[in-house]
């Protein structure tokens, strides 16, 4: 698996946890200098499966050949790029056929979500038909359409196969929400979660969107 723009390297630990052989790639050697200290402390088995490059997902074709993986993540990263095709061509043309295109992006359609439910009456007008936006780390960044992320995948022959809505119920939590203490609360929230992500017409209002697709 190629985990392109891994961050901290929350999900690449998790999948070399489970067994996955896991590339994690990101551009910041930052990010990537807290994956290793966080990976030094994993059992050496875990560690095996794993290995970090600094390179950008756009170039990607630089340190692999085509075909390389069987799954390539790509979370979080497509709102802090102008032009989403690039990347994605790049993330295709590594991918196995039969592969797996994992997506998480901002979702356009439901920009003004978050400040109408917290009250910006201005700021959910302004949100409407665009698709720009301050994150919450004050940054300004791009929001993704579901129809036209699968328009292009179709065209580069990764095809949308399902997609889910991230984020339904508690995209207005604060920065410190803490998990609910009581565990079988904490159960009921994440199972709300994936019931909504799930099924129309909540996922369409989700925060972020998870789209999965499959390359033919």
């Amino acid at each position: 698996m190629l985990d392109a723009g891994c961050g901290q390297g929350t999900q690449a630990l998790r999948l070399a946890r489970q067994g996955h052989e896991v590339t994690g790639m990101d551009p910041d050697p930052a990010m990537l200098d807290t994956v290793a200290s966080a990976l030094s402390a994993e059992r050496p088995e875990v560690q095996d499966r794993m290995r970090l490059i600094q390179g950008d997902g756009r170039e990607v074709g630089r340190h692999f050949g085509p075909a390389t993986f069987d799954a390539v993540l790509c979370h979080g990263v497509l709102m802090y790029l102008d032009e989403p095709d690039p990347i994605l061509a790049a993330l295709a043309r590594v991918l196995r056929p039969g592969g797996l295109l994992s997506l998480v992006v901002r979702n356009a359609d439901a920009l003004a979500m978050r400040p109408g439910l917290g009250g910006d009456w201005r700021g959910a007008l302004e949100a409407f038909g665009t698709d720009r936006y301050v994150n919450r780390l004050g940054l300004a960044t791009r929001a993704d359409r579901r129809e036209a992320l699968a328009r292009t995948l179709r065209e580069i022959g990764v095809p949308l196969r399902e997609w889910y809505g991230v984020r339904v119920f508690t995209d207005t939590a604060p920065d410190a929400a803490r998990v609910p203490a009581d565990p079988e609360e904490f159960e009921a929230l994440l199972a709300a979660e994936e019931a909504a992500g799930g099924r129309d017409p909540y996922r369409g209002v989700a925060a972020l969107l998870h789209l999965c697709a499959v390359r033919g």
